[in-house]
């Protein structure tokens, strides 16, 4: 059954937790997952936060403990392969995790790969173009550079982290009928299936470099 969109309002609750996720959470077999860094150059921008989502409407901030990256709970749920990871540009996120947490993420749903399949009518892929056009909801992009490695994050810094999680499930359901209407599911979970191998590719020298082609 599909749910209805969420709109950001009274019903979201936001929570931020220090250094790992609660013990006892449970989010449930597809969560929505981002993260924040300190800039977009995985080896020398450390990673700070790791947002999550159950698609509940709820989003769960872990801001991580930089000196020594110790989140039992958070490491377990991304390398947990019963528990489908939804990313939005997943490539980048799976190599901080990669790098810093010194996991392997899996398995994985990207909407940004998904977008590209099968909207091939258009060249916005972007979250807030998809949140738009498929979900009718304008979400803020003003937080995206921003100090996540401050002590304290602002209101502002953890409403923005949290809605790049929270209409991940809706924007994959979506996304999963127009893919399999355009008969490209299959390509589209080959690509997610590869991605934490392009990831590894990243963090070994070959962020450009398409080792596919010719020349």
């Amino acid at each position: 059954m599909q749910r209805a969109p969420k709109d950001v309002g009274p019903q979201v609750t936001n929570h931020l937790h220090q250094g790992d996720l609660p013990e006892g959470l449970n989010l449930g077999p597809v969560v929505a997952v981002d993260s924040e860094t300190m800039g977009l150059i995985t080896q020398r921008d450390p990673l700070c936060v790791v947002q999550l989502s159950a698609g509940d409407g709820d989003a769960h901030l872990v801001q991580l403990n930089r000196k020594n990256y110790e989140a039992p709970r958070l490491k377990s749920l991304l390398a947990d392969e019963n528990v489908e990871k939804i990313f939005h540009f997943a490539r980048f996120d799976i190599a901080a995790f990669r790098h810093w947490l010194g996991i392997q993420t899996k398995p994985i749903y990207c909407t940004k790969i998904a977008s590209r399949l099968c909207r091939t009518y258009t060249d916005r892929h972007g979250l807030k173009d998809l949140t738009r056009e498929l979900l009718g909801i304008e979400i803020s992009k003003q937080q995206q550079s921003s100090d996540w490695g401050a002590e304290t994050l602002s209101k502002a810094q953890i409403d923005y982290a949290a809605s790049d999680v929270l209409y991940l499930h809706d924007l994959k359901e979506k996304l999963d009928v127009m893919l399999a209407r355009e008969g490209r599911a299959h390509l589209a979970h080959a690509c997610f299936g590869f991605l934490p191998a392009r990831a590894d590719l990243d963090l070994a020298g070959w962020p450009e470099t398409d080792i596919f082609a010719h020349s």
